[in-house]
């Protein structure tokens, strides 16, 4: 059988031996459009939940309750990531979180300047989600290799925050409340580049990666630019 290189160089040009980097660029586009789609459901969802939980002075669940209920959805949403229960579970982990946050904007609004400090952390959460995405979004750059660097640091700033929690440590919380915003403007790049290169295909666990990074970047820096208004 005859090689013929001219043949190849046509059907290369005419996108036969492309199509699987074309269907992988569709894939990701479809799971970019969903999760964004469904990470904006969630996040007003979770400032409803939030909203309520200031108005109506509903009590701080607890460091106990707080961390049995977040692990314990998430797992819910890793087991359910593929049938029809996805979806309420998704909407069950966000509300829950926006209860959890409830607490926090009550006793940053109640400071001097509050609301002025719960909207500037609000604005620039959004403004460093916006940013990071479009970023990633434009140059296409791979973000993958931070993966481990990422998880590690997450762990650290999980076991310091603890530590400043049952120590009353506050130089130490206002350290980790910097470390989390860091890292979480880390996973912001992570999980859009890993979408925007087909390494997440399941836009539930995406929209549940993008939306923890965007709560934790919110709390952090409203830990941070309160530190000013506190007399603690």
């Amino acid at each position: 059988m005859r090689f013929n290189s001219q043949t190849l160089a046509d059907r290369t040009h005419n996108g036969q031996y492309s199509m699987p980097t074309a269907l992988l660029a569709k894939s990701s586009h479809k799971v970019l459009r969903n999760t964004y789609a469904l990470l904006a459901m969630t996040l007003l969802f979770s400032a409803a939940v939030a909203t309520a939980s200031v108005s109506y002075q509903w009590p701080a669940p607890g460091i106990l309750l707080t961390l049995v209920g977040y692990f314990g959805l998430l797992f819910a949403v890793h087991k359910f990531q593929n049938s029809a229960w996805a979806l309420p579970a998704v909407f069950s982990l966000t509300g829950f979180m926006g209860y959890t946050l409830g607490p926090l904007l009550t006793h940053s609004l109640s400071l001097p300047g509050g609301g002025q400090t719960v909207s500037l952390a609000l604005a620039a959460t959004g403004a460093t989600f916006l940013a990071l995405s479009a970023y990633v979004l434009v140059t296409r750059r791979d973000f993958s290799f931070m993966g481990g660097f990422l998880f590690c640091g997450m762990v650290i700033a999980m076991v310091a925050g603890l530590a400043a929690i049952f120590f009353q440590m506050t130089a130490l919380s206002l350290a980790v409340s910097a470390m989390v915003a860091m890292l979480s403007a880390g996973m912001i790049l992570f999980e859009t580049s890993r979408i925007v290169h087909g390494g997440e295909n399941n836009y539930v666990l995406a929209t549940v990666s993008l939306f923890v990074s965007i709560f934790n970047l919110f709390t952090s820096l409203l830990s941070l630019f309160g530190l000013g208004n506190s007399s603690e």
